[in-house]
């Protein structure tokens, strides 16, 4: 037993010690594995470093730091601006904050071919820009315009929709610089109506004679310059308490300023309910093209004064016309994509646009004037009220009744200003629609 107990411990140790002893026949292929072994390791190390390297390097390229040009920055730049004038001088603000927004998201620098930028087929964006492109929130944006406008100054003195109409004078006089600096009609055509100041007017006029699709008769296919017409229309829409005030004061004497009009008499609601029906007949008539802004307009307005229809009424004034603000605001600005406006063409469209605004208010103002040659007594206007044919509704109307405070603490022109006001918007949307019939 103690043999055999020897026998198996000596058979042990020499298992063990073996190794050592360099009595194992596999000891040389085994050191050979393990260097092998040692070197994949060493390799496998260096590929995951490399490998993560490039990974790192890859998301880089990815993101907006590594595609960010010069113009996405001055762009951004634009949108903090925009929201800034918004939020700190409460100009147009719901207006100028989602735009201001749209034009940050349409210039974060991206990868072209993820379906992420708004002229980009398939992304989200590039949806809900559909809306813009093809004219569907103008309408809607008429449609909440008529639910909360009251027409009563205007059907109680009808002929302050004159001066409506003179201001559109800025229309046709922008249409003809267009044509001088060398854009087609089309496209002359979609940033004249820049000088209505009517923002919606402005983007379904574009839409349709400025949009990047249509082909004229020599092959050409037209500029898309629905952005920049829009951004000129709104950014100068939001400056009327900037831009009107001087040339009140310049083309108007303080003795014309201090005249004070007679109240306006009283509208019954009949009436009411009866000018959005003979409107829509008359103005359809005339510029049958503009029917889908005007027929809105309208029938917008004859929810309001039916007295039947309050709730639709209040849908489109409040939740209709806030989110498609908020899609046309977003959506307009994100179309500013730097490399698509900022162009020589947009700086022309911005030129344009501020004097066609001026145009438009010297028209109105001159007309009042010109109207008061053979007006009497109380009957005269107050000339300031013709700055309000623009159709910034109702910034017009307020900048004439806070200028006309200044001249006469007591002489309150907000209700004779919106005549000339709401006529502006219908006059616009007329000279849009002969315009379009014209060149579409």
């Amino acid at each position: 037993m103690k043999k055999i107990i020897l026998i198996f411990g000596v058979l042990s140790l020499l298992i063990f010690i073996k190794p050592v002893l360099g009595f194992n026949n596999n000891s040389a292929k085994l050191s050979a594995s393990a260097a092998i072994s040692q070197d994949d390791n060493a390799f496998t190390q260096e590929g995951f470093i490399s490998e993560a390297f490039n990974g790192i390097k890859q998301f880089y390229q990815y993101t907006g730091f590594a595609n960010a040009e010069s113009g996405n920055i001055i762009m951004i730049l634009i949108g903090i601006i925009f929201i800034y004038l918004g939020i700190k001088f409460d100009y147009e603000p719901l207006l100028l904050i989602p735009i201001g927004a749209g034009v940050i998201i349409g210039n974060i620098p991206f990868v072209a071919g993820n379906q992420t930028g708004i002229y980009e087929t398939g992304s989200v964006l590039n949806y809900l820009y559909f809306g813009v492109v093809k004219g569907i929130y103008p309408p809607l944006i008429f449609l909440g315009i008529g639910a909360m406008t009251d027409f009563s100054s205007l059907i109680a003195n009808p002929k302050l929709m004159l001066l409506g109409a003179a201001a559109q004078i800025g229309v046709f006089a922008t249409f003809l610089g267009a044509l001088y600096l060398g854009f087609n009609l089309p496209e002359a055509g979609a940033i004249g109506i820049i000088g209505g100041a009517d923002g919606p007017t402005a983007i379904f006029l574009s839409s349709k004679l400025a949009n990047g699709i249509n082909v004229l008769a020599d092959g050409t296919t037209v500029k898309n310059l629905i952005g920049p017409i829009a951004i000129a229309a709104y950014s100068y829409m939001a400056l009327v308490p900037v831009i009107q005030p001087p040339i009140m004061k310049l083309l108007t004497t303080k003795k014309e300023r201090l005249i004070r009009m007679k109240p306006p008499r009283a509208v019954s609601q009949k009436e009411k309910m009866i000018f959005p029906i003979v409107a829509l007949l008359l103005t359809t008539f005339i510029s049958p093209s503009a029917l889908p802004l005007l027929g809105m307009l309208f029938f917008g307005n004859l929810l309001k004064e039916s007295g039947r229809t309050e709730r639709l009424a209040d849908t489109a004034r409040t939740k209709l016309i806030d989110i498609v603000t908020i899609l046309l605001g977003v959506t307009v600005g994100a179309s500013t994509q730097a490399d698509v406006f900022i162009t020589k063409d947009s700086m022309l469209i911005f030129g344009l646009g501020a004097i066609s605004f001026v145009i438009a208010t010297m028209g109105g103002l001159l007309f009042a004037k010109f109207m008061n040659l053979f007006l009497k007594g109380d009957d005269k206007l107050n000339p300031l009220i013709g700055a309000a044919g623009v159709s910034a509704v109702p910034d017009s109307a307020r900048v004439v009744h806070a200028e006309g405070l200044k001249a006469d603490p007591h002489n309150y022109l907000l209700m004779h200003a919106m005549a000339p006001n709401v006529a502006g918007v219908i006059g616009s949307a007329i000279a849009a629609g002969i315009i379009l019939s014209f060149l579409g």
